[in-house]
């Protein structure tokens, strides 16, 4: 068991059980396990970010290597209106299936064990990647593709040396860059579809 503990301006993340007292803070309810539950400074850091995207209400949110739920759990407390989460491990799957019905948002989560290859919708409002920078890079075709003009791309993991990388991959298959926030190892970004663009690079 674990003290509650907030993030951002918003949220607070607490163990299952009695919930804290109440104020204006989201709680956040996370068993914690081997994929954490939220001290990281990419998820503090993407929950920030998040809090202030006024398009999350009534979004469609992907949330990739979605590990726990946090950040989809987060959207869908902040008023998204769907998420699908997406992990290659089948117990982190299970984790944020767990940590679903705990905040009573699993109604509006699916939940897919497998690759970015595996999700077949497309035309999300906002992309949620919170996974290493590598992977970002060899991704960026098939996951900037995924996005609706004009929608949101929050992506972390990204460290510092592989910062300028992952955005210029992003910004050559459309996106715009609205906030690049570097942290004590790792960085975080924000990004934008060009509303005309056509899915063109791979």
């Amino acid at each position: 068991m674990y003290q509650p503990f907030n993030l951002g301006s918003r949220f607070r993340i607490t163990p299952p059980g009695p919930l804290p007292s109440t104020d204006d803070r989201i709680n956040l309810v996370m068993q914690r396990g081997a994929f954490g539950s939220g001290e990281h400074e990419t998820t503090e850091s993407c929950l920030d970010m998040l809090e202030q995207l006024p398009e999350v209400a009534g979004a469609r949110i992907l949330d990739l290597g979605s590990g726990t739920g946090i950040l989809a759990i987060a959207a869908l407390k902040l008023g998204a209106a769907h998420a699908v989460c997406v992990d290659i491990d089948a117990q982190a799957v299970a984790t944020a299936q767990g940590n679903c019905r705990r905040n009573d948002v699993d109604g509006r989560v699916t939940h897919v064990t497998g690759t970015l290859d595996t999700v077949t919708a497309n035309g999300f409002d906002i992309i949620l990647a919170n996974i290493y920078g590598d992977i970002l890079l060899a991704l960026a075709g098939p996951l900037a593709a995924k996005l609706k003009p004009g929608g949101k791309l929050l992506l972390s993991g990204i460290l510092w040396e592989d910062n300028f990388d992952v955005r210029q991959a992003y910004q050559q298959r459309g996106c715009k860059l609205l906030r690049n926030h570097m942290l004590t190892e790792f960085s975080s970004v924000l990004m934008e579809k060009c509303a005309h663009h056509q899915n063109g690079l791979k």
